[in-house]
């Protein structure tokens, strides 16, 4: 490619990688995906010098829609209580569920949203909503926020995946967890329980595996090192008469899953290798496993790892038994929650890692007839924390009863963009859909600057 030509292209945005997202990247799967980094290399001839990021970001993902009654906005005294108490935290005035004492303890680096207020009460369309900042039925298939961050602080040597997602309930919405416009290279590698058992004396502890990064036992090394070579010689000689988008794009993935094999990433997957009493604090459940995992991928400069809790069952779709439910979930995520939030203080990663807690909208102030809370995405909380944040502090209210948002209303175009500028991501930087249009991380909504530190 001419120098005139590349200017131009770097200039207009208009570079390979563009148009492979625009040929249908999506195609290959995710089964791999995000270990696309050497695309733009590769397909291009550009040199682009790797950096460690110097943001990083972890997104709990609640989902099912948690209770803001019963977890950070409680209402003591009220008919729509409840059954839980307040406890004071280490912020004057500001006070959570007894269900949280970890994160109590760590309220100087959390700033409460608890008047965030969106329009979607379906599981499906709210999770769209809350994970991209658009509703349902736009014309162009838009990124989620984990996969829009994955490409803006990612490296373009990393071994690993610059998205990881620990027990991600795609099933509920597939287009809600994708890479939309932005194509598979930024979509999440996905993370699942292992059924295999733990591999050492604590085989209670959930495990946790990245598929396929070893050999089948059917193949030993030399056989492998012959594969590879005939797979080179072959894929040689089709490309030389179908060198098409898809069929670059295929080589790079391959070339990608090999370095990966190659090296010694798996050893950040196995949590064996961490203090028993350690995991213990984490919890030994999925997400509590998933916490301590995120916690290893950020010192290996992971930029973007998701955690869900309830991903494997109803999570916070409390609509019967509440207050039962809500207390075994509060209690698995302050200890996942607030060990996380110390074990990255204590290695010096917390001032460079935001943390955002959301779900897809908010829980009816009233309790219904079966004891639970219904969906309600009118006034609700969301958390985040960490680098970037300016924390101890309650953002925005609600009313008495808890059915309306009183002062400093947000929308999630507003969270979305804080969580870009925590990250030191410019929230209208524009990346290019099908046909060459302009979209921007975040649409109509500006950063709340109260937040930011």
């Amino acid at each position: 490619m001419n120098a005139p030509l590349l200017d131009i292209m770097r200039r207009s945005r208009l570079t390979r990688r563009n148009v492979l997202r625009s040929a249908g990247m999506g195609l290959l799967g995710t089964a791999c995906s995000g270990w696309f980094r050497t695309l733009e290399n590769s397909v291009c001839g550009e040199e682009v010098a790797a950096a460690k990021p110097k943001k990083r970001c972890i997104i709990l993902w609640m989902t099912g829609g948690p209770s803001q009654m019963d977890t950070f906005d409680l209402k003591p005294g009220h008919a729509n209580g409840g059954e839980f108490k307040e406890i004071a935290t280490n912020v004057p005035g500001v006070r959570f569920s007894e269900h949280l004492p970890g994160l109590a303890k760590h309220a100087d680096k959390l700033a409460i949203i608890r008047s965030l207020q969106t329009k979607e009460g379906d599981h499906a369309r709210g999770t769209y909503l809350v994970r991209t900042g658009i509703r349902p039925g736009a014309p162009v298939a838009y990124p989620t926020i984990g996969s829009a961050l994955a490409k803006e602080l990612g490296a373009t040597d990393s071994v690993l995946p610059s998205y990881l997602a620990v027990n991600p309930p795609t099933a509920l919405n597939p287009d809600a967890f994708s890479a939309g416009f932005l194509g598979a290279e930024f979509a999440a590698t996905n993370i699942q329980r292992s059924l295999t058992g733990d591999g050492n004396a604590n085989s209670d502890f959930a495990k946790l595996q990245l598929a396929n990064l070893s050999l089948s036992p059917s193949i030993d090394q030399e056989r492998n090192i012959k594969r590879r070579e005939l797979w080179t010689q072959l894929q040689s000689n089709f490309a030389q008469t179908h060198s098409t988008q898809s069929d670059d794009a295929h080589e790079v993935l391959y070339q990608r899953a090999f370095r990966m094999m190659d090296s010694n990433a798996a050893e950040a997957f196995d949590l064996s290798q961490e203090p028993s009493a350690l995991r213990e604090a984490y919890g030994k459940g999925l997400f509590g496993q998933g916490c301590l995992l995120a916690r290893r991928l950020i010192e290996r400069n992971v930029p973007l790892v998701e955690v869900a809790l309830g991903g494997d069952g109803n999570g916070w779709d409390t609509h019967a038994n509440i207050f039962q439910d809500v207390k075994r979930l509060s209690q698995e995520l302050d200890a996942g929650w607030s060990t996380l939030m110390t074990d990255l203080e204590q290695r010096g990663l917390l001032e460079d890692t935001t943390i955002l807690w959301i779900g897809e909208f908010g829980r009816t102030p009233t309790i219904n007839a079966a004891g639970g809370r219904d969906h309600f995405p009118g006034a609700w909380s969301c958390v985040m924390g960490g680098g970037g944040i300016n924390g101890g502090q309650v953002y925005g209210a609600t009313s008495a009863d808890g059915m309306e948002v009183t002062d400093k209303p947000v929308d999630i175009s507003q969270v979305l963009s804080t969580l870009c500028s925590a990250v030191g991501v410019d929230p209208l930087h524009e990346n290019y859909a099908t046909g060459g249009r302009p979209i921007p991380i975040v649409e109509n909504g500006d950063p709340i600057q109260e937040l930011l530190s």
